[in-house]
Parts: structure tokens; C-alpha cells; sequence
């Protein structure tokens, strides 16, 4: 019983190779979310839109579902960030979200474009479903684990000196209420 408390604790509570187990819970957390509500819009909402356009959206909304739930998830439990200024992370969090967004747009387009012109693929009987789940989840790791991952925890979830111009930004946008 205490092996699993001291488990538990180091899982939770730990640095280092526990931060990362911590950040893949996170991630794949976000990335059913993103990934689902990817392939409801790709293979039903969007359906009546031409291919790069039904790509591109479909991404975009699945990332922006994926990356709410992914931040607030990061800021109370993968990087223990209670202490940082919300605006700061939350503005940080967008800028390194955007990346990602548009490396996942455009990668997964380019992956699909490609993908699909592969007659071998069309032979074996991948369907454009088919290849644009495997350019999604292809790019998505790539991403998660290059770019996500590494700003996230250098960046987004630790103090730094870009934090106060972060807020002066969010404040900026804010509109204050009397």
C-alpha cells in the first residue's frame, strides 16, 4: 500500500520524466477531444466543402476544443503553474496553440495532399477518410512531442521575463467594465 501512495505521489508531484507522464495524460486527453471533434467535422459537418477546405476547418476546430481542455488541464496538474499569472500563461499558451494549430493544419493537409496521390494507398483501399485520419494522427504526434511539449514546459508554464508584456497585452483586450 504505501509503494502505491509513493507511486502515486511521485506521478502526481514529481519533476522530470514525471512531468512528462503527467504531460502525455494531458495530451491525450486533448488529443481524443481534438482528434474526435476533428473527425465528426471532417466526415460530417464539413462534408459538402471541397477537400483542403474540409481538411483545414475540420483541424481548426478540433484543435481549438483540444487546446481549452489542454491548458487548464497543463496549468493545475502536469506543470503545477497555480503560481503563475493566469493572463501570462494563458496569453503564452495561445502563442505556442497557434503554432501548433497551424503546424497541424498545414501538415496534415500537406500529408493528406500527398497521401493521396499515392495510387498504391487508393489501391490497398484507403478512402479519403481513411488518409486523412493517418496524416492527422502522424502529424499530431510529431507536433505534440517537437513543439507542445518542449514550449510548454520552457515557456508557457514558467515565469519569465515576457510575462509582464503578456499581460499588458491581455489587458489591452480586455474590456473593463465599470
Amino acid at each position: 500500500m504505501a509503494i502505491l501512495t509513493k507511486a502515486k505521489d511521485k506521478l502526481i508531484d514529481g519533476g522530470g520524466i514525471f512531468t512528462f507522464l503527467r504531460s502525455s495524460i494531458s495530451s491525450q486527453i486533448a488529443s481524443w477531444i481534438d482528434m474526435g471533434v476533428s473527425f465528426i467535422f471532417f466526415a460530417w459537418v464539413f462534408l459538402p466543402l471541397d477537400s483542403f477546405l474540409r481538411s483545414m476547418l475540420s483541424v481548426a476546430v478540433g484543435a481549438v476544443c483540444g487546446g481549452v481542455v489542454n491548458c487548464c488541464i497543463n496549468y493545475r496538474f502536469t506543470f503545477h503553474a497555480q503560481g503563475q499569472p493566469v493572463k501570462a500563461v494563458a496569453f503564452k499558451y495561445a502563442l505556442v496553440w497557434i503554432g501548433s494549430l497551424l503546424l497541424n493544419m498545414y501538415g496534415t493537409t500537406f500529408f493528406g495532399t500527398l497521401l493521396s496521390k499515392w495510387e498504391f494507398l487508393l489501391n490497398m483501399g484507403f478512402t479519403p477518410d481513411g488518409i486523412f485520419a493517418t496524416s492527422r494522427l502522424l502529424v499530431s504526434l510529431i507536433v505534440s512531442l517537437a513543439w507542445n511539449f518542449v514550449l510548454q514546459r520552457n515557456f508557457v508554464y514558467r515565469a519569465s521575463a515576457f510575462d509582464p508584456y503578456a499581460i499588458r497585452i491581455v489587458n489591452f483586450f480586455i474590456v473593463k467594465r465599470k
